[in-house]
């Protein structure tokens, strides 16, 4: 028993803490017992230590007869029952009572221990007492130590104890030998499929080669036989052998494929090529198990199947490569012609070339299989045939794809432009048109040049947009692509870095979001690796949005900003009407525009003399070489030309103008005229713009003090208060004019009336900013609110004041309604804002408003900096409100009513008023003429006459 007791310190030692900590660990409690009188015949058993405390269990102990629990021979011998269930207890080995949780005395009755699972080996002969043997290690349970053999209901019991944990160890032993007995059975299954693939391999295998085997003999034999035949049959008479014994013909391998065994080789090659590709289909997934068998290691369950993982792979080759199809087409081809050709060979009596050959024509042609003798051969041939059809099927139709691909590249605009020294214009507006044809009449004088134009829009589409413009291009050809100026691999396209000039269109959408996307569009330009030839032209909408394009492109950014352009336009035509007019001529590439070149005659020269030394042209500046290529408009007359400047001048075209011999003039002092005073002016907008706090700032600088501004828009006054604002304008500040603010909708009729229209010197009809995405509706709304202003006016201002000999009625309509609305005309100046072309035609055939075509007009500013970007400075001191200005002068100014002068004379006149006269309109003629051929031809002019100037506007 003190085996017991180092087996319960070793238990406490080795075993696991309690997993519960709240539960605390401790022995169960015991019961009272009835006390054994000492004459009592049952012999007893000492127990040494405390009363029968329960000992922890122990996790490992040696299997040594020694630790084992036993019980007096003589106390079993007088057991008169011998039960073997009693000596099996009594001789339960220490090592499986080890694995107990707790052990118990008898006399307390069966306790339940943890769940757990018990193992139990039946043994087949009952051990006997005393004999110290033990039962098999599986055995697990609850032991109980009798302290006498002689209660026969104890012994009961304890049989009924043990037969449970004995059937409950059965059950878990049944339960692990199904689950490896599955393991083993799935094995099975894996090697049964290994051997039937094997087997049918070597099944597929070794008859060929036994088959060949024994044909060779066959063969052999049947030569000695021929042999022997033909060696008796010329036999002489003598019995001499004149030839002796025949020897077989040829025995190599060089005619191996002309016996019968190349045929029956031939036969079976062609039954197994044709019976394998559906064996491998069938057990293709199977390899990788077979692999894994055979290196002894486990699937892994996770593992794509092997043909999903060969279609995938088949699919990513015809996807990457571009000439995976037509390689495999080839493959397929060659393998039908030598697979026919051996067909054809194993059924045919001809030789192996020759079948290759006429498999090559079945191939070919599907036709010529019709010459073919007996069943073999015809199902051969037919089967070669039909795999030439649809070989020749496949050829057609990739050739038909590559065919149409190409096709479809090219009109879907997708093939690369080949081009250099061309102007590029990305992105898609309703300026194209207009830009085109600038242009097409820029590049007239070189015989035309090269436009491309890259937008995310249909190249047909483009196309057919581009020729409803009904428009010459003179030589210029316009060619289209489909990509996004986002994307280099597009820019690369189209040539790119070849480009002389690049204008970048502003999208038609909110001007936020188009300046947005050109901010986009300048960085996708300056990553072009090659580096950029020409400069860049970039269209914004706002002028906030300007300093950050600047930023990012740097000195290759030239912007032009369409609101603001047309922003300052308007108001200068507001305040000098017919301007417009003269905007557009100096503009566009059809009459006359500005050009800068360098002429080294000139050096020396003072600007004076530079002046009227140009007889087809008018000198406006000088580009200063020495400051950096500083550009000044209208320089002092002692300002002398150095080596390297160069003469900004206005003329038809760049190889039209030379300088030549100074004329000579009539240089009369002519007294200086002063300017007319400026009276306060009532200005309207009708309209809310994105840029009205910029044009508010423009008319603070040009009106006189005392000056009003209404602005009449949908805008609710405390929203405009707060735009006005944010766009950088001090209210407070203005001194000039007065914000006068009246909210209503100008298409309607009766809040058009609560305005008094006849008192405004200027009304402006604005593009509304809510209608900026829709030209066509916002020109609607332009000539409706129109009519609808010169209807009222026509009905409130008295026609007795009209002049009769107005110049705005010379050859005007005789409809009575546009009488009355170009006599209300001469008392009003209206201008307005014109998006599309069309309808600049209905505001000019009335001749009741003047008018600004804004795409026209930036269209123009955008073909003149295209192709020159120096031009834009000069534009945008012309459109500033401080600095040289385009005006309209009268003719008192500068003559007298009725003299005789030419155009040189006016020229030299108007240097003493500081300013540049470059043309002139006369009373009795519509347009301005600017920059007149003959200079040097005296004109009787008249004071209904008006100069077209640069002044400095001082």
């Amino acid at each position: 028993m003190q085996s017991k007791g180092g087996s319960g310190e070793s238990a406490s030692s080795q075993s696991p803490r309690n997993p519960s900590p709240k539960k605390a660990e401790r022995p169960p409690v015991l019961k009272k017992f009835k006390t054994i009188s000492p004459d009592d015949p049952r012999p007893t058993q000492h127990f040494h230590g405390p009363l029968f405390p329960a000992v922890r269990r122990v996790t490992s102990l040696p299997s040594s007869s020694d630790r084992r629990c036993s019980v007096d021979a003589d106390a079993s011998a007088k057991n008169s029952s011998g039960s073997n269930v009693s000596n099996n207890l009594n001789n339960v080995d220490v090592n499986n009572l080890s694995n107990r949780d707790w052990m118990y005395p008898p006399f307390l009755g069966p306790h339940a221990a943890r769940n757990r699972v018990v193992t139990v080996k039946a043994a087949s002969k009952s051990p006997s007492p005393g004999s110290g043997e033990r039962l098999p290690d599986g055995v697990r349970g609850k032991v109980v130590h009798e302290k006498q053999k002689t209660d026969t209901a104890t012994n009961k019991e304890e049989v009924k104890i043990l037969a449970s944990q004995v059937s409950t160890t059965t059950m878990t032993t049944q339960s692990s030998s199904v689950s490896s007995s599955s393991g083993r059975r799935a094995r099975g299954v894996k090697l049964k499929r290994y051997f039937i693939f094997s087997s049918i391999i070597f099944s597929c295998i070794f008859p060929v080669r036994y088959v060949i085997h024994l044909g060779d003999k066959v063969a052999r034999l049947e030569e000695e036989n021929i042999n022997l035949r033909r060696w008796c049959s010329e036999i002489d008479v003598v019995g001499n052998n004149s030839s002796g014994v025949l020897q077989p013909e040829d025995d190599s391998s060089f005619h191996f494929f002309n016996n019968a065994d190349s045929r029956t080789v031939a036969l079976y090659t062609v039954v197994i090529t044709l019976v394998m590709p559906f064996v491998l289909y069938k057990y293709l997934d199977y390899l990788p198990q077979i692999k894994n068998i055979s290196k002894r290691t486990k699937p892994n369950k996770e593992e794509v199947p092997l043909k999903k993982r060969i279609a995938y792979t088949v699919d990513v080759c015809f996807s990457v490569y571009p000439y995976a199809k037509l390689l495999a087409l080839l493959f397929a081809t060659v393998f039908l012609i030598g697979f026919g050709g051996l067909a054809l060979y194993a059924v045919n009596g001809g030789s192996l070339a020759e079948a290759l050959w006429l498999s090559w024509t079945f191939v070919a042609d599907s036709g010529n299989h019709a010459d073919s003798v007996g069943t073999g051969p015809r199902i051969v041939s037919v089967s070669i045939s039909s795999g030439g059809m649809l070989i020749f099927a496949m050829m057609l139709g990739l050739v038909s794809d590559a065919i149409s691909e190409k096709v479809d590249s090219l009109r879907k605009g997708k093939s690369e432009v080949i081009e250099k020294n061309h102007i590029l214009i990305l992105g898609w507006s309703d300026k194209l048109g207009s830009l085109l044809k600038q242009l097409a009449i820029a590049n007239k004088s070189v015989g035309g040049g090269v436009v491309v134009v890259l937008a995310e829009r249909d190249k047909e589409e483009m196309e057919m947009d581009i020729a409803k413009l009904e428009f010459d291009f003179m030589g210029t050809s316009v060619i289209c692509r489909s990509g996004s100026p986002l994307i280099l691999a597009d820019l690369k396209k189209v040539s790119v870095s070849k480009a002389r000039a690049i204008i970048v269109l502003a999208s038609d959408e909110n001007a936020d979001q188009s300046d947005a996307r050109a901010l986009r569009v300048v960085l996708s330009l300056t990553g072009v690796k090659k580096g950029l030839r020409g400069h860049v032209v970039v269209e914004m909408s706002d002028l906030d949005n300007e300093p950050l394009v600047k930023l990012v492109g740097g000195d290759l950014i030239e912007t032009v900003v369409a609101h603001d352009v047309i922003g300052r336009l308007m108001i200068q035509c507001a305040l000098q009407p017919g301007l417009a007019l003269i905007w557009e001529d100096i503009l566009g590439f059809e009459n006359d525009e500005f050009y800068i070149k360098r002429w080294p005659q000139l050096a020396g020269m003072q600007f004076e003399d530079v002046l009227i030394s140009f007889p087809d042209a008018i000198p406006c500046g000088v580009k200063v070489a020495a400051d950096g290529g500083k550009i000044i408009l209208n320089p002092d007359d002692n300002y002398v030309l150095k080596e390297g400047d160069e003469v900004l001048v206005i003329a038809e075209d760049d190889d039209t103008y030379a300088p030549g011999s100074i004329p000579e003039v009539r240089r009369v002092d002519f007294p200086k005229v002063p300017e007319l005073p400026k009276y306060p002016e009532k200005i309207l907008f009708c309209g809310w713009r994105r840029d009205i706090d910029d044009m508010i700032m423009v008319l603070e600088a040009f009106l006189a003090p005392g000056s009003e501004l209404w602005m009449f828009n949908e805008v609710p006054e405390k929203e405009r208060e707060r735009k006005l604002i944010d766009g950088g304008l001090d209210i407070s500040g203005l001194v000039n004019i007065k914000l006068v603010h009246h909210e209503g909708n100008a298409v309607i009729r009766r809040h058009l009336e609560s305005l008094p229209l006849e008192t405004f010197d200027s009304i402006l009809i604005l593009a509304d900013e809510s209608l900026e995405d829709s030209v066509v509706h916002s020109d609607s709304r332009s000539l409706a609110t129109l009519l609808l202003i010169r209807d009222i006016q026509s009905k409130r201002l008295p026609h007795k004041d009209t002049k009769p000999t107005s110049l705005r009625l010379a050859g005007f309509s005789h409809s009575s309604w546009i009488c009355e609305l170009q006599q209300a005309s001469d008392k009003s100046i209206i201008i307005s804002e014109i998006l599309d072309s069309r309808t600049r035609n209905l505001v000019s055939v009335s001749r009741i408003s003047d008018y600004v075509l804004s795409n026209e007009l930036v269209s123009m500013a955008l073909a003149m900096v295209a192709e020159d970007k120096q031009i834009n400075r000069v534009l945008e001191e012309l459109f500033a409100e401080e600095g040289n200005e385009m005006c309209i002068k009268p003719a008192e100014f500068y003559l007298f009513d009725q003299e005789e002068l030419c155009f040189y004379d006016i020229m030299i006149r108007g240097r003493q008023r500081q300013e540049i006269v470059i043309g002139y309109r006369r009373a009795n003629s519509e347009r301005a003429i600017i920059n007149p051929r003959k200079k040097s031809k005296p004109i009787k002019w008249s004071l209904d006459d008006v100069f077209v100037v640069i002044s400095s506007g001082s």
